[in-house]
């Protein structure tokens, strides 16, 4: 598979309330030290919960910060300052 397939797959795979940092869908793809790419597929792919990955610190750094934190509050993950909240 390419490396787009391989972050497809694995996006495909979260949850509804799951979230997960662009660093562990690049390792969980197979394809460590490669954050920056999953955000590039993220953009081109239509149709993946983009909304479920974040910064490895749970900021909110999509093009659109605003709308993914609502996408977020409603799948009950709790967001504070644009940054998925510990707990």
């Amino acid at each position: 598979m390419t490396f787009q397939a391989d972050v497809v797959a694995v996006v495909r795979r979260l949850g509804h309330g799951e979230v997960v940092s662009y660093g562990e869908v690049a390792a969980q793809a197979g394809h460590p030290g490669s954050a920056r790419g999953v955000g590039a597929v993220l953009r081109k792919v239509d149709g993946l919960p983009w909304w479920r990955v974040v910064a490895h610190d749970g900021r909110l750094i999509s093009p659109n910060p605003e709308r993914q934190a609502r996408l977020l509050r409603a799948e009950g993950v709790a967001i504070r300052s644009l940054r998925v909240a510990p707990g």
